[in-house]
Formats: C-alpha cells, structure tokens, sequence
C-alpha cells in the first residue's frame, strides 16, 4: 500500500467539505456518547454493527449528518470500535480510551469504495461537486481509500491510499554496515566516527512563537483579530515542523546512501518524554525513525534495531566488560579490565553495531555474502 497526499485548490465550494468534516465530528462525539451510556448501563462495549445500525436511521431524520457518506460514517464507528478494542486489551498500559472532539478541530472523514470519482487530470468529483488538485504526480494502482483532511489553517488536503505498485529499486550497494546511537547533544553518534547535531529547529524559533503566542492571548476571544493571531501562531509551528521534515528526509537519503545496513537501540520515546519533556520533542526521533524505515525499504537497505535493555553505552566495545553503574553526566570512561578510555556515545554506536550484525535476516544473495564478509573480517 502507498499513500499520496494533494492539496485542494482554494475556492468557495470547499466549504462544503468543511461542513461535511464539521458533520463527521458531529457524529464521532454522539457515538463517543452512546459507547459512554451503553458501558454504565451493561458493563460491556458497544458491537460496531449495531452502531453503524442506529446512526443509519438517525441520518434519514437529520440534513446535516446526511452531508457525510454512508461509507465515511461507517469507517467512523469501525475507528472508534478499534481504540475501544486496543483500551480494553492495553487498559493496564496507559491506553486511554477514545474521547470527545471539538467540532472545529475535527480534521477528516474517509471515503472508501463510494462517494468520489476521478475526472481525469486534476480533477475530482465528491459527493455532487467537482473540486481541483495539485496533481504533483500520477495516480498509480487501484485506489483503496480517500480522505479529505483538515489543517489548522483551514487548508484542504486530499490522502489517497492505492495498492503498491512494483517499481524499479535504486539499490547502491556499499557493503558497510554501521550502528548509531541517539543522544541529546549530538543527535546521532555513528559507529564509523562522525556525529550529526540536530539543529534543534524549536529551540531556535522559541522566541517567534512566544511572541505570536503572547499576541494571540491578548486578542479577544471570538473576534476576527483573534483568529488571525491564531492563524499566526499556527504557522510559525508549521514552519518548525516542515523545516525539521525537510532535515530528516535529507538525512535518511544521506545516511542509505552510505551504509546498506543501519543499527539501532529501540527507544522509550515516552519514557524520554517524562525525563526530557521539550528537548525530546524537539529531536522527534520517533519521526525520523519513521522517515528512516521508509527510505531504507525504497532503495532495498535495512534498518535494525536491538534489545532495549542491552547495556550499549556501559559495555565495553573492546573486551565487553560490564560497568555495574554510569552516570549520565559521564561522558568518557576508562574500561577496568583493558584500560582502554571510551567515548560514552562512539563505544554505545559499536556495540549496537556489534549485537545488530548477528541479528540480521538476509533476504538477498548478494547482501548475505557481503555482510558475511564484513562479520569475518
């Protein structure tokens, strides 16, 4: 599966899809509602097709919902009922479940096999209009869902989700392999001797977005000033945002491009998150991984990721002996048993390297002959 994202051309007409995505949130919080009423009354969770049974009928008496597909209220319930499931089965580990929404930060409805048709070009009809795209890049495949999403601005984006289509790989095949380590100063450590500093694009637009923060609380509450304050203070969030994307992208192609295989500690982001707060925000390193994963899967690499308890920074890389305990604030430490001085994140990237190496599944001859000779060397 592949998703392609477009944006809408901005025009009067879309005020209909704003309206149709106000509606689907209408009908998300009532069936929030009826999920809260049914489990005080029974103890039990609502069965989705007897939800999807009871909005049906309350569609036929009520204009507004009948704004949103069949089909987009249908996969409303089918989403709802899948947080209800993951709540019940995670409950223990701290998964809340779904809750209300305020209409006007509801940002989308999805349609499936019905309600929109392709016209050809740029052009696409929703429900009984025809509305305009920037058509970056074609369309390939079946198409398997579309959504119409919501920015904060107001700005109209379309999400199409097609059936994968086989394209020819770029494989550059550089027989390296290299184990990275994160850290809070230097965002990545690589095994090989270099570091990549993040250039932390939220601390530096820190001052900008306080000011526009500081401007939109003093506006008054429901006037025109006021939304365009927030408007404001939106896209300055939105320029870190894209800044910080446009950095990883760059970074996931460059660091492919340089090794065939890439190692990994798994990472407590929440747990980072409780300790660090902003500056763990700021790195978004779950982001990146993400961004990461995908280029690699395009051009045929591999990304691996090893125990999250193994003890990389207290290991030494040079006889693997165990420290008991190392503060954080020790960067540099003399191994006991060799005496050789480590650098606390260059000797984490080693051994991540080291216990990633064996733990590969090899699907390509070639890259198996390879990564052997790199382990026998």
């Amino acid at each position: 599966m592949k998703t392609l994202k477009f944006k809408l051309y901005s025009h009067k007409r879309n005020r209909y899809l704003k309206r149709s995505i106000n509606a689907a949130g209408v009908i998300y919080n009532h069936a929030i509602a009826l999920h809260k009423r049914y489990y005080r009354m029974w103890g039990k969770r609502l069965n989705c097709a007897r939800l999807q049974k009871h909005i049906a009928k309350l569609r036929k008496r009520n204009p507004f919902w009948q704004l949103v597909g069949s089909q987009a209220v249908q996969d409303i319930c089918q989403r709802i009922d899948k947080a209800y499931q993951l709540f019940f089965k995670h409950h223990k580990k701290e998964v809340r479940p779904p809750g209300f929404k305020k209409v006007k930060k509801y940002k989308s409805f999805t349609l499936k096999q019905a309600g929109y048709k392709f016209l050809g070009g740029n052009r696409i009809k929703i429900g009984s209009r025809v509305y305009q795209y920037w058509n970056s890049r074609k369309i390939e495949g079946t198409v398997k869902t579309l959504t119409i999403k919501r920015t904060p601005l107001g700005e109209l984006f379309m999400v199409v989700v097609v059936d994968s289509v086989l394209e020819p790989e770029l494989k550059i095949m550089t027989g390296k392999i290299a184990g990275f380590d994160f850290g809070l100063k230097t965002f990545l450590t690589c095994s090989e001797g270099f570091g990549v500093d993040s250039p932390q694009f939220l601390k530096v637009s820190l001052n900008a977005i306080g000011k526009a923060s500081r401007q939109h609380s003093l506006k008054q509450k429901g006037s025109n000033n006021r939304e365009q304050a927030r408007k404001h203070l939106v896209r300055q969030h939105e320029a870190v945002s894209s800044r910080r994307r446009d950095w990883f992208w760059k970074l996931a192609h460059d660091l492919t491009n340089k090794f065939d295989v890439l190692c990994f500690e798994t990472l407590n982001l929440k747990g980072m998150q409780r300790l660090w707060g902003r500056k763990i925000g700021d790195l978004a390193l779950g982001e990146f991984l993400a961004i990461l994963e995908w280029v690699a899967k395009k051009k045929g690499k591999q990304v691996v990721y090893i125990d999250p308890w193994y003890p990389s920074s207290k290991t030494c890389c040079c006889c693997s002996h165990v420290l008991e305990s190392l503060d954080l604030s020790v960067r540099r430490w003399r191994c006991p048993s060799c005496h050789s001085v480590n650098d606390r994140d260059r000797n984490a990237a080693l051994n991540i390297k080291r216990v990633g190496s064996p733990t590969l599944g090899v699907e390509d001859v070639r890259q198996d002959l390879i990564l052997q000779s790199l382990l026998d060397a």
